[in-house]
């Protein structure tokens, strides 16, 4: 028979498994996280393999440093995956709010639904799965704007990705990124959006994403993802890194339960930009057709 782990040896290896996984899903290399948490990354590999008896103060500064809540690298079984959403938004939430959400779980209320406009159709996936390219394709053959989110955020803020993440951290980002999300939306106006690689890691951002908007999964094979991320010399976060490739099919493995939450998925993996576009353009066609009439919007031309 084989000998279970002791519990301690259990909690720690599952810990350390979310440690790693938490880091992956924000795309931060091991050394990155080394760097901005300001401990070792010996220390941080022994974390994450599960034989770091790490005190709390370290855990809550690698919690800090990936811009993650503390109690999300706790193992405490398997919560429901709507729970980081409701949490935050409990967070969130009016003293009158909570008091009606507590009667709604009750069974003393009854939920209104809720609406949510039509904002148009959002692209997702790993950087380099060709998510602005073929957005901007798209956009052009319905005649809809085409939005990169993560340009909107450096419009407004006067600072790249790479300079909001070091003055502020990953959560100032997605601070700025849910802020900019928003102001999009307040236009009204159906667009294609695409979003950063990392969106999904924020559960309110990315919930807002898949309840506003036709969501569709851009993949592609890991090898490349990176070799179109290096032929647009972004290296982000892999520079310097000997085991990128590695560390990419990490962030995609911890990453793809997420994605596979949109409505569709276009896998462009061996396609041409153009066969790719063609893909895009048919996964999109039934509900432009369907909703075209509702939300009045002009259907994909033959």
């Amino acid at each position: 028979m084989t000998e279970q782990p002791d519990p301690e040896t259990a909690f720690l290896e599952q810990l350390g498994q979310r440690v790693r996984t938490m880091r992956a899903l924000r795309g931060m290399s091991r050394k990155v996280l080394a760097k901005v948490s300001g401990i070792s990354e010996r220390y941080i590999a022994q974390l994450e393999s599960g034989k770091g008896n790490v005190s709390i103060v370290l855990l809550r500064r690698v919690s800090d440093a990936m811009g993650a809540h503390l109690e999300d690298l706790i193992p405490i079984g398997a919560p429901s995956p709507d729970w980081p959403v409701i949490r935050d938004l409990l967070r969130k939430a009016t003293p009158n709010q909570i008091a009606q959400a507590k009667d709604v779980l009750a069974g003393q209320g009854a939920s209104a639904q809720r609406r949510m406009s039509f904002a148009g159709i959002a692209l997702i996936g790993l950087r380099g799965a060709g998510k602005s390219t073929l957005g901007r394709m798209l956009a052009n053959k319905i005649g809809w704007s085409f939005v990169e989110l993560n340009k909107e955020i450096e419009r407004e803020n006067g600072l790249s990705v790479a300079e909001i993440i070091a003055l502020y951290g990953q959560e100032g980002f997605r601070r700025m990124e849910q802020a900019a999300l928003g102001q999009l939306l307040e236009r009204k106006e159906p667009m294609v959006l695409a979003t950063g690689g990392g969106i999904v890691s924020e559960p309110l951002t990315f919930e807002r994403i898949l309840s506003s908007f036709y969501t569709i999964w851009v993949k592609a094979e890991p090898e490349e993802h990176m070799a179109r991320v290096r032929g647009q010399g972004d290296l982000r976060p892999m520079a310097d890194d000997r085991s990128a490739m590695a560390e990419l099919r990490t962030i995609l493995k911890s990453r793809e339960p997420l994605y596979a939450r949109a409505a569709a998925v276009v896998d462009t993996a061996g396609l041409s930009v153009d066969a790719a576009a063609a893909r895009l353009i048919e996964a999109v066609a039934p509900v432009l057709k369907q909703d075209a009439h509702a939300f009045g919007l002009r259907s994909v031309a033959s």
